[in-house]
Formats: structure tokens, C-alpha cells, sequence
């Protein structure tokens, strides 16, 4: 038998090495890169959600701060002479600290000018948060607006107050640690 038939015939020549079928990189590159931006976009996305999150509960921390002290400055800047003695022990119930200490020790004094005042009604303007301290606390600037009518009925009288309210959480409830009258 001739060489040639031996080829043609189909017989396999156990000494000839066969070249290996080449190899295929395409499908694990991009198994391996597809793999890498998954692994991106969910760290990207954990991310951002812990920033929104964040974002988030600092806002809700600062409406609340900001909720809380205009419904004090409210209650603490509306004086009904003939309920004055409710109004020390609403306003002392909401005081802690320098506060409390400062109205305990002048409350006799608060009782008589509130006796003596004529009814008034006070509003919150505006209050912005002015930082936030080391101890939780927030220093709020608020600015009032006080109407009261004249003694004979036929004028209101308006004045306006600028006021650092000094709030502080303590448990689940805000109260009021400071309070500065700014001139």
C-alpha cells in the first residue's frame, strides 16, 4: 500500500501529532468582566442607599428638632394673665439644665409679669437650625412675633424677638436646655 492510500484511506496515523484545538478566551473574559461590574454596581448601590439612609435621618432628626422648638417658642411666647400659673408649669415641664435651673429660680418673678401682662399671642416666623453640638443638642435661631391688644381693646401691638434655643433630646422627648434672647 502506498502512502497516499494510507492518508485517503482514513486510517489514523498513531505517530503524526494532532495541533490541539485553539483555545476560546471570549466567554471567560466576559464572564469574568460582566462579574466585576455586578460586583460594582451592588457595592455602588449599597452605597448610596447607606448615604440616602443617612441623608435621610438627619433630615427627620432636624424636623423634629425644628418641629419641637416652634410649638415651644409658641406656647412659651403666648402669655394668658389669668391662667399664669399653668403657664410656669407647662413651660417647666419643657426645660432641662440651665434652663430649668434659670426658671426655677425666677419663676416667682415670671408668675407676677405674667399676671400682670395682657394677653398676648405669640407666632413663630421662621427658625432655621443653627448647628447641631457635640452633646445631641441643636441650637436653633428662632424669630418671633408677639401681638397683643391695648388695654382699651382698639390697637393690637406687634413686636418682634430673635431668640437661640438651645434643644436637647432626652429619652424619646425634646426639651429645652438654653434659651438666649438675641439682641
Amino acid at each position: 500500500m502506498s502512502p497516499r492510500r494510507k492518508v485517503d484511506s482514513g486510517e489514523k496515523d498513531f505517530f503524526s501529532l494532532e495541533p490541539p484545538p485553539p483555545r476560546r478566551w471570549g466567554l471567560p473574559v466576559v464572564a469574568i468582566v460582566v462579574s466585576l461590574l455586578i460586583v460594582a454596581a451592588i457595592t455602588a448601590s449599597t452605597l448610596m442607599l447607606i448615604r440616602h439612609e443617612t441623608d435621610r435621618r438627619a433630615a427627620v432628626k432636624e424636623a423634629a428638632a425644628l418641629g419641637y422648638v416652634r410649638e415651644f417658642m409658641t406656647a412659651y411666647t403666648t402669655l394668658d394673665p389669668f391662667n399664669a400659673n399653668a403657664y410656669a408649669d407647662r413651660i417647666k415641664g419643657q426645660g432641662t439644665g440651665e434652663f430649668a435651673t434659670m426658671f426655677q429660680e425666677k419663676e416667682p418673678e415670671i408668675l407676677i409679669q405674667v399676671a400682670r401682662a395682657e394677653p398676648t399671642t405669640g407666632q413663630v416666623v421662621e427658625a432655621g437650625l443653627q448647628r447641631w453640638n457635640d452633646n445631641g443638642s441643636a441650637d436653633v435661631l428662632v424669630a418671633t412675633k408677639i401681638s397683643s391688644k391695648s388695654p382699651d381693646g382698639k390697637t393690637t401691638i406687634e413686636s418682634g424677638n430673635r431668640w437661640v434655643v438651645t434643644a436637647i433630646k432626652e429619652g424619646e422627648q425634646w426639651k429645652i436646655s438654653q434659651l438666649i434672647q438675641v439682641i
